[in-house]
């Protein structure tokens, strides 16, 4: 079978985050810093995607002294530990095909560090020499020692609290790399 390695086009691939509180919500971007899909027989069967975690934009919050106070507790400890941690990873080790167009990933998500296995369905449009993947996780923040003002670690936070789970939605482009492109 025909094995081709896809690598991830940055400028044509993007992730869209949403991180939901008692109050309301916040929304922003966060970029694809590199990553690789194997096909073998036209079929996905595993890669890895690292993200840049300094990336992260907040497009919700207009005023820009809220905009950086926010900005500042997402890098800070509370949070992705950003200094410390400057990507975070995606490891793929097991692929389901559920149907032509549509897989179920399983993989190592590693975000400060600490890794936890999850899985997502994701759609995927192929042409000969490209690839879109496009989809959804949800990320409990806890499994990744991100507690600040989550219900499961404090009390009477009303409306103080941030709910565990934050939202990934993803559109990725990948493109085929040829033998020639590993020579340079």
């Amino acid at each position: 079978m025909e094995t081709t390695n896809f690598k991830i086009v940055n400028s044509s691939s993007n992730v869209e985050w949403t991180g939901r509180k008692v109050t309301g919500s916040h929304h922003g971007t966060i970029d694809i810093k590199d990553g690789i899909f194997t096909l073998i027989g036209g079929k996905i069967r595993e890669g890895f995607i690292i993200i840049d975690n300094s990336s992260i934009k907040i497009l919700d919050v207009a005023d820009p002294v809220l905009n950086l106070q926010l900005a500042s507790e997402l890098a800070s400890d509370d949070f992705f530990s950003i200094e410390k941690f400057p990507n975070s990873f995606f490891d793929i080790f097991n692929v389901k095909e559920l149907s032509p167009n549509t897989y179920y990933l399983e993989g190592n998500l590693t975000i400060k560090g600490i890794s936890n296995i999850v899985g997502f369905e994701v759609k995927v449009e192929k042409s000969e020499n490209s690839i879109s993947l496009s989809g959804k996780l949800v990320i409990d923040r806890t499994q990744f020692e991100m507690k600040f003002r989550s219900g499961n670690f404090f009390v009477d936070l009303g409306a103080k609290l941030i709910y565990n789970y934050f939202q990934l939605n993803f559109s990725i482009m990948a493109e085929a790399i040829f033998s020639e492109q590993f020579q340079n």
